[in-house]
């Protein structure tokens, strides 16, 4: 898979489309990514989500008409995707500090978002330590919600949160963290905080059950204080592994976190030591 090449040609498709109606699915079909780890990538690669470096590119180019002078705030609002001028003035003043009608008078700052550019350097040369292996269908046990792959970063840690803040953790401890698009293709999917289920108990009120299928799996160890040694491993498998990698292609919208047991180790998941896993089903590639 060429993954940066995929991210190049999207951010190309959508600087020549960046006045129309496209979306996230359109730009996934276009470089022929499923949209669940297109987003997915592109957030780890690029540092912020496809929806917003769209609105931060609109915004921006917006910004520079105006000061240009000649054109007026509703004609520029619905060239950049704005309904209304109420609409685009307000998402116009969380990006820029103005208001599009002082930006029109003159004499403010403006904030530039030039395009993403993706260069490939010599880095990796590293040993990245990862096995293939198949898993039998397993069912979870889990408190579930819905997320926005735009605002996910920043919720699922809430989430999370709140999980432990309601008491939830003495249903559900917390094994696994588990990321379910089965379409590849929503803008939005369903996240688990789980642990294995036995059918022998009773499923606590607000919970749910869920079957994972069976798959082949690239399984990635983490080692260190979460959050950062899993974000680290994270942006590896996008930025290395996927790019050298040529037998195996993602095979279903699922990603598993699993999480060993913080009371094993000193420090908890702040330990240096603390080990967790990343989970992705591939299989052989096509190609």
């Amino acid at each position: 898979m060429e993954w940066m090449e995929s991210i190049s040609q999207s951010i190309e498709y959508i600087e020549k489309n960046i006045t129309k109606d496209v979306s996230v699915e359109d730009v996934a079909r276009h470089i022929n990514v499923s949209t669940f780890y297109f987003q997915k990538g592109f957030g780890m690669l690029c540092g912020l989500t496809v929806a917003e470096y769209i609105r931060n590119r609109r915004l921006a180019l917006a910004g520079s008409e105006l000061a240009a002078g000649g054109k007026k705030v509703i004609d520029v609002a619905m060239k950049y995707g704005y309904d209304s001028p109420d609409s685009f003035a307000k998402a116009f003043y969380r990006f820029h500090g103005f208001t599009p009608s002082m930006v029109q008078k003159g004499d403010v700052m403006l904030k530039s978002f030039a395009p993403l550019k993706i260069k490939v350097s010599l880095e990796g040369g590293y040993l990245m330590d990862y096995k293939i292996t198949k898993k039998d269908a397993f069912t979870v046990l889990g408190a579930s919600k819905r997320f926005k792959y735009e605002d996910a970063k920043q919720e699922i840690p809430k989430f999370w949160q709140e999980h432990y803040a309601n008491g939830n953790g003495k249903h559900v401890c917390g094994m696994f963290g588990i990321n379910i698009d089965e379409s590849m293709g929503n803008e939005e999917f369903e996240y688990l905080i789980a642990d294995m289920y036995d059918p022998i108990t009773d499923i606590p009120e607000g919970f749910v059950t869920k079957t994972i299928p069976a798959f082949t799996w690239a399984v990635f160890p983490c080692r260190g204080p979460m959050p950062v040694a899993l974000q680290d491993v994270n942006t590896k498998i996008f930025s290395e592994w996927l790019p050298a990698l040529k037998d195996y292609e993602f095979a279903a919208g699922y990603c598993i976190e699993m999480y060993d047991l913080p009371d094993k180790y000193p420090k908890g998941t702040q330990d240096e030591n603390y080990y967790c896993e990343i989970w992705i089903p591939v299989q052989e590639s096509s190609l």
